[in-house]
């Protein structure tokens, strides 16, 4: 009888333990969420709403070129700005599946201009999320077209995939593979092919 009695006490005073405990560290929680905000994981790199675009894909390995790219074009400020902006992000693999040569061209400070204008391709004012695309879409008989802060368009689908497709100025297509990343100054969507506007040599 002594023994269960103790078993019975040991049991109740654990969960008052693991409650209190629980009690504890909840407050901890809850001002991590408060400082950062929503945390997203994309491809295994924790991105915070709290941070802004240049702050969060800085973060990544996988957007080194586009930070470098970024940089050279003088446009790290605009990216950290209060915005808000869409940005459409191509990763590393994007840019090296460019033509053999453009990407090492385009980082030559003699190609500034065009750098910038091919970064600002891909940013749209605003922020857009998935849901705001598929609706315009659907709105528009299944065709919708964005114009970017460079002032280039883009057209906006969705395949038989389900995906969301943008289509550049040279009919050059890219898929959004990652979505709805929320930044401080706007919404960040990975894409898996660099957008190239039509009307300059690159």
């Amino acid at each position: 009888m002594k023994k269960w009695l103790i078993i019975l006490l040991i049991a109740i005073s654990g969960r008052s333990l693991f409650a209190q405990s629980t009690t504890a560290v909840r407050p901890v929680i809850d001002s991590v969420k408060a400082k950062w905000g929503k945390v997203k994981n994309v491809n295994g790199t924790a991105m915070v709403s709290s941070n802004n675009i240049i702050e969060n894909i800085a973060l990544s390995n996988e957007y080194s070129l586009l930070v470098r790219a970024i940089a050279d074009a003088g446009l790290t400020e605009t990216f950290k700005s209060k915005g808000p902006i869409t940005f459409f992000a191509p990763t590393n693999k994007a840019f090296e599946n460019l033509p053999a040569g453009e990407l090492d061209t385009l980082l030559k400070p003699s190609h500034k201009f065009d750098l910038s204008y091919l970064i600002t391709s891909h940013a749209v004012v605003g922020r857009l999320s998935v849901k705001d695309i598929q609706k315009k879409i659907t709105s528009n008989n299944g065709e919708a077209s964005f114009l970017t802060i460079a002032g280039t368009k883009l057209t906006a689908k969705i395949d038989v995939n389900r995906n969301i497709v943008l289509i550049d100025d040279n009919g050059g297509q890219c898929i959004i593979s990652k979505f709805d990343i929320q930044q401080s100054n706007g919404m960040l969507h990975i894409i898996n092919a660099v957008l190239v506007p039509k009307t300059k040599n690159i």
